[in-house]
């Protein structure tokens, strides 16, 4: 709740103090800021009848000198370019202009320069510079994610770009939660340090004076952790309703596009899935698959009822009535639709990929050991035509990361296999994954098989059984909040960066992901601050990972290795 609260505040002190008629003009980045806690309809009522992004803006001419223009941009040079032709010829009658991060010196002098007609009202820093998905976890929705993965020789200067961004988003999260933490990082990984210690040195060197908050008795530990420490999880299939979605059809801000699943009607083919507009969502977004078809029947059940009750008009005061309830009920005739329209599109593609057969073998490889019969179920999910190219793909993967010190001849049989078997599949892929990922480059315990606490934890859960067994996976994401919960992580491997250091156990952690989280992990988070330990986690990453952008940034990634080292 803290994250999406901290934002529409922001919007609405941005909206609240400007009467009158007003145009919202924002940019890529800030539309998605915007767009996930703040409806249209919200919009409207705080008098906002137009939004635009800023570089239309420039494009038009039109004078709208009865507007009023509150600015919501990020703080970047091409913004503040953008931003200084406009105002040196305004075409509305007020500027209001909020930026989401801190302003350089430099680039307020740009905009005092260019305000000749004095159309500039105030400038404000407003440090809501991340997108709050559901409220224990944002995203940065950067669009090379990739970069993470490479040697920094390979692009410099686009890797330190991604690390500014990175750098700046955890800032403003700080400022926003009015905190100043202390900072650890995941030691075998070069970008979580770099990350860690520039945003150490901007928050204890730089800007020390902005963070310097009244003292908590115990400082927030901010946490940065690379993705490639567990490759297993964003390479799952995932039976929970908002994980699934997103793994299935795809979630970008909130909003599930079913355009390319075939024709729907105009009003349905994108819909908003939040849990902060949908009570249905809320409660069921964490739950397994075969619950929530139950659930989406007694949906529509209590629908039919009401459906029932509005076709039984006979008086005025029942016309009336039913008048008065009428957008109530146009709304939960849209929530029904849109949760029916889901599920059943999930269940076709469940039956088309035979997902039940493949998760099955895809839970064992990431939690049970038995190399030989994951060979065989592996192998025989290679043989049958009914499988995806890319559910061959990620389960040479996931056995390839369980297995590559194991047994080397069979996995290169493996390999072979796959080569021959689909059409798609790029060579080297999955070497490529090994070498960013493998056993040699991970911190973690990741099939709990080093430490002697996850040995005893496996066996134990192997002789009670499983509840279910296409949801047995646990991130590793879980071991660490763990740890931390009871004092255990391990400074060897999660260093401290300077000499600020942990005085006590911390009341708020914020793991930051570099490369991604997904939605099994801010499950896991949810599930691990409901059960009051008296820590709150919040969870953040780069962008938001499915297999498929997962396998997407591999191949970006392998690409541009590969173009550098033929340079």
């Amino acid at each position: 709740m803290v994250l999406i609260s901290a934002v529409r505040d922001y919007v609405n002190r941005m909206l609240q103090d400007i009467s009158g008629m007003k145009v919202l003009i924002l940019d890529s980045q800030t539309v998605s800021i915007v767009s996930v806690v703040y409806s249209q309809s919200e919009l409207l009522q705080k008098e906002v009848f137009l939004v635009e992004l800023v570089d239309s803006i420039s494009k038009s001419r039109e004078s709208m000198s009865h507007l009023k223009a509150v600015c919501f941009l990020r703080p970047t040079s091409e913004n503040i370019q953008q931003l200084r032709r406009q105002i040196a010829n305004p075409r509305f009658g007020e500027y209001h202009l909020f930026f989401s991060n801190m302003l350089k010196d430099t680039q307020i002098h740009i905009l005092a320069d260019s305000d000749e007609q004095e159309v500039v009202q105030q400038v404000q820093e407003f440090y809501a510079d991340f997108v709050a998905l559901d409220p224990y976890h944002f995203t940065l929705n950067m669009p090379s994610n990739y970069i993470y993965m490479l040697p920094a020789v390979v692009d410099p200067s686009t890797l330190q770009r991604f690390s500014d961004r990175v750098v700046d988003s955890i800032a403003a999260v700080f400022l926003a939660l009015k905190r100043r933490p202390v900072i650890r990082y995941q030691r075998t990984s070069d970008i979580a340090k770099r990350i860690a210690q520039e945003a150490a040195k901007l928050m204890y060197q730089q800007e020390s004076g902005l963070f310097d908050f009244r003292r908590t008795e115990v400082s927030p530990l901010l946490l940065v952790i690379d993705r490639r420490d567990d490759p297993v999880t964003p390479l799952l299939n995932q039976w929970t309703y908002q994980a699934m979605v997103h793994e299935l059809i795809g979630i970008q801000d909130n909003k599930v596009d079913f355009k390319s699943l075939g024709n729907f009607p105009k009003d349905q083919e994108e819909v908003v899935l939040s849990s902060e507009q949908d009570s249905f969502f809320k409660a069921n977004m964490y739950e397994n698959f075969g619950d929530i078809g139950m659930n989406i029947k007694r949906l529509v059940d209590e629908f039919q009822q009401v459906s029932k009750s509005n076709q039984n008009i006979q008086t005025i005061e029942d016309m009336a009535k039913f008048v008065d309830n009428y957008p109530e009920y146009r709304k939960m005739h849209g929530n029904v639709s849109k949760h029916v329209t889901l599920v059943t599109e999930m269940s076709k593609i469940v039956q088309e990929r035979k997902l039940m057969l493949v998760s099955e073998t895809e839970q064992d490889l990431a939690c049970n050991g038995g190399q030989g019969a994951a060979f065989e179920a592996v192998t025989n999910l290679l043989n049958n035509e009914s499988i995806s190219d890319e559910d061959r793909l990620r389960l040479v993967m996931l056995y390839a990361l369980r297995y590559e010190k194991d047994s080397p001849v069979q996995l290169m049989q493996l390999f072979n296999k796959l080569a021959s078997r689909s059409a798609k599949y790029k060579p080297g892929l999955v070497q490529f994954l090994l070498k960013q990922a493998g056993v040699d480059k991970r911190t973690g315990d990741l099939y709990g098989s080093r430490d002697l606490l996850n040995i005893a934890r496996n066996m134990a859960r192997g002789l009670k059984g499983v509840e279910n067994v296409y949801t047995q996976h646990q991130p590793l994401l879980f071991q660490t909040m763990e740890s931390i919960v009871k004092g255990r992580l391990r400074d060897v491997d999660y260093p401290f960066v300077g000499n600020h250091f942990q005085q006590g156990r911390p009341q708020e952690v914020i793991i930051f992901i570099v490369g991604g989280t997904t939605y099994e992990e801010s499950r896991c988070v949810a599930m691990q601050n409901a059960s009051n330990t008296g820590i709150r986690f919040i969870l953040c990453g780069s962008a938001i990972l499915n297999t498929r952008r997962f396998l997407r940034d591999l191949e970006e990634a392998q690409r541009a290795v590969r173009s550098s080292s033929s340079v």
